[in-house]
């Protein structure tokens, strides 16, 4: 390993003058407010060391929500499934209730790293990265996602549409706010939903692409009632693709409008040209690829035949 590359991955400390592990929310709330934005929330820690060693942001204290009660819990509540932001990937990626009800998001979390960081990698802290291509958020940006933000002045509900802002950046203050729930409408009879990937190699790299496919269909008319479809990294947050949600809403499902819905996918999506992940032409093309084979197979759970 050259001594630039040990320097700027492994050698810098983190330099933090307090690491504190409150027992309630109510207490991780209350140390954010006294240090006035100069402390950062810390779970399974993933994203917040490499971070902190990259020095992408400074931060006097670290607060260790981990062992806070309640928060790591997965469970159906009538017709919504709710997960806390503690739930680890390996969790989401070996419960029962995502497989069965929500598949695309077990997928996702199963694509993360390695068994080791899928153990520690939290599901809040995979949305609160912000990252375009984050293997959990582009599933449940599909699943029409939902969550809770506490802080000291009460909570709110932000649809996931609507949290992130950029690069790295949610609504969501890291030095004030807490994201404490997520809820999605589970899925049920008629629908279906697919998680599709292209990266150099199965594990611990990050993906090229992403695409998350939610459908609810008449199988029995072979009609398209309406689809989601979410994607990264192609914008600068994970993306929703309407237009393409619009062209198959009410469409009679067929092998032709799925190749038409992927070719109106890729005319609204921007990938930069990047050196890990490669050219915008390439990816504008796999755009087409993982779109229509995500339709053809959450079309498929959905009880639909394509002629």
């Amino acid at each position: 390993m050259s001594p630039a590359f040990h320097e700027l991955h492994w050698a810098r400390d983190i330099e933090v003058s307090e690491y504190l592990m409150p027992s309630s929310l109510e207490e991780a709330l209350a140390m954010l407010a006294q240090r006035q934005g100069k402390a950062r929330v810390i779970a399974g820690g993933t994203d917040v060391v490499p971070e902190l060693r990259r020095r992408d942001y400074q931060a006097e204290t670290l607060v260790d929500i981990s062992r806070l009660p309640d928060m790591d819990g997965i469970a159906q509540e009538g017709g919504d499934i709710v997960m806390g932001p503690l739930v680890t990937h390996a969790q989401a990626a070996d419960s029962d209730l995502i497989q069965k009800k929500a598949g695309a998001l077990a997928a996702g979390c199963l694509a993360v790293g390695s068994p080791q960081i899928r153990n520690v990698a939290t599901l809040g802290g995979n949305l609160v990265s912000g990252q375009p291509a984050a293997d959990a958020s582009v599933p449940l940006l599909a699943l029409e996602a939902q969550v809770t933000i506490a802080s000291g002045e009460g909570e709110r509900q932000v649809p996931l549409r609507e949290f992130f802002v950029s690069v790295g950046e949610t609504v969501l203050d890291p030095g004030r706010e807490i994201l404490t729930q997520i809820r999605f409408p589970a899925l049920g009879e008629g629908q279906g939903s697919s998680y599709q990937r292209l990266s150099k190699r199965k594990a611990l790299t990050l993906p090229m692409l992403v695409c998350a496919v939610v459908v609810s269909a008449d199988a029995a008319e072979g009609v398209i009632n309406n689809a989601a479809v979410a994607l990264g990294p192609v914008a600068p947050v994970p993306f929703r693709e309407s237009q393409t949600e619009a062209f198959l809403a009410g469409a009679k499902a067929s092998r032709e409008i799925l190749v038409q819905a992927a070719e109106t996918a890729t005319a609204q999506c921007t990938p930069r040209d990047s050196l890990l992940r490669g050219s915008c032409d390439y990816r504008q093309e796999m755009v087409k690829v993982l779109v229509r084979r995500g339709l053809a197979s959450a079309l498929r759970q959905a009880g639909c035949t394509l002629d």
